[in-house]
């Protein structure tokens, strides 16, 4: 590993370090979401100039404006320096030309058919590729299969007559940007980064060590983007093995969440995770299946990944056949039922709907033929098939008037406490009652 910036011998590295060291450099990133933007804001607070590019003239006429739609950038940072004019935002990609370093953040969802789109990083690289010049560093970011860099990237960037490690740089550095937590943000979280060439390497460690607190250098860039592949796949295989223990303990009339209370007591060799209705966000539902698609190639079968892929995506099922349980027992069957979801949000206190566990659950009850409304403090309205549907108001009367309340996001601005009190029927897919005990109440 590389621990320090030290023996640059090729000139444009030189060059461009010391741009990067006296704050002269000019810095762009492609892609302005939840993680291109927290980076580009980062990048302008330590007093770079920064270009964000992004193909939405809305997002831009709202960043123009200082206002944030990204809920881990206050409105109040952004329109800083946005006011101070380190912060420019445009749909124009001709400002690549005049950048010096170039952060690729755009989306990489998986197709119907389970392999990778690549899509949003190929329109990225064909719009910097004429663009690209001597002494220019690029830096994909966005969370892809193992050779993607050096298998995609570095071919169509070298038909410029270039050459990578000497004329341009290029690197892979997988965000780690955690929605809502307001603990570990793109400032602090350590930031892994691998070059296609050591020199590489070393500029784009030099880059992040001015921007972000602690830089970790790994050898390659095949190892940086398995690094962001081998994370999420440990949670996901860890919470298809916990979802299946609650499976499991539910067949055996055991409680799961105080058997994974008990057992973190233990001081090691155990880390609690926990059940819950599905997985969503853009990481981990996706992020393994990258990794199991890259293995089939090279001739190897994933089996734990395939297998907590299974478990995981059968809860939103299996939530449904808790709540046709509980409704049993007031002999009334799912069709013409009443229902309320609490939680659209993939997780908690947040408002990211992506691959949200809730709107299959929500699908599935309708296809039953119940009648299901929706709760969430952060998602206001949704849209479903084209038509708008808009958050309740929590209400007495309302969870008096629906037949089952199923806790699908364990919001903290929502009062769990009236839910459990005026509620004739709750299923709880989060533990969001674990200090209430009641008949009408059915855990995961």
């Amino acid at each position: 590993m590389n621990n320090s910036i030290q023996n640059l011998t090729c000139p444009a590295a030189e060059k461009l370090v010391q741009k990067i060291a006296t704050k002269k450099a000019h810095l762009g990133v492609v892609g302005l979401g939840y993680v291109g933007l927290p980076l580009a804001v980062e990048m302008a607070r330590k007093g770079y100039q920064v270009t964000g590019i992004d193909v939405s003239p809305e997002k831009i006429q709202r960043l123009q404006q200082g206002d944030s739609y990204v809920g881990d950038i206050p409105s109040a940072t952004l329109a800083e320096v946005v006011k101070s004019g380190l912060l420019r935002t445009t749909t124009d990609f001709s400002v690549l030309a005049d950048l010096d370093t170039v952060n690729i953040c755009v989306p990489t969802p998986l197709r119907k058919t389970g392999d990778p789109d690549v899509s949003y990083i190929v329109s990225a690289v064909k719009e910097i590729a004429p663009r690209l010049h001597r002494g220019q560093l690029v830096i994909l970011e966005s969370t892809t299969y193992p050779g993607t860099t050096e298998e995609l990237i570095l071919p169509r960037l070298e038909e410029t007559g270039l050459k990578v490690g000497q004329d341009f740089f290029l690197a892979f550095s997988p965000e780690r940007v955690d929605p809502g937590n307001a603990q570990w943000t793109t400032r602090n979280i350590p930031k892994v980064v691998g070059g296609v060439t050591p020199v590489c390497t070393q500029v784009a460690e030099c880059l992040y060590k001015n921007v972000l607190n602690i830089v970790v250098t790994v050898d390659s860039t095949r190892v940086a983007e398995m690094v962001k592949l081998l994370e999420n796949t440990f949670r996901s295989v860890n919470i298809g093995l916990v979802n299946e223990m609650a499976l499991m303990c539910d067949r055996m009339g055991i409680n799961v969440w105080e058997v994974i209370d008990a057992a973190a007591t233990k001081p090691f060799g155990f880390m609690p995770f926990y059940p819950g209705p599905g997985l969503g966000g853009h990481c981990i539902p996706i992020d393994p299946f990258y990794l199991s698609w890259k293995a089939k190639l090279a001739g190897f079968e994933a089996r734990f990944i395939e297998l907590a892929g299974h478990v995981n995506s059968h809860m939103p099922i299996h939530v449904v056949a808790r709540v046709t349980q509980a409704l049993n027992s007031i002999e009334k069957s799912v069709n013409g039922s009443r229902l309320l979801l609490l939680g659209i949000a993939y997780k908690a206190d947040i408002d990211d709907i992506r691959e949200s566990p809730s709107l299959d659950i929500l699908a599935l009850l309708r296809e039953q033929g119940a009648h299901v409304v929706y709760h969430d403090p952060y998602v206001p309205e949704l849209f479903i098939e084209g038509e708008r549907e808009e958050s309740c108001s929590l209400t007495p009367e309302l969870l008096e008037a629906m037949d089952c309340v199923i806790i699908t996001t364990a919001h903290k601005k929502v009062d769990h406490n009236l839910v459990a009190d005026k509620a004739r029927l709750v299923v709880d897919t989060r533990n969001a009652l674990k200090n209430r005990k009641g008949r009408h109440i059915y855990r995961l």
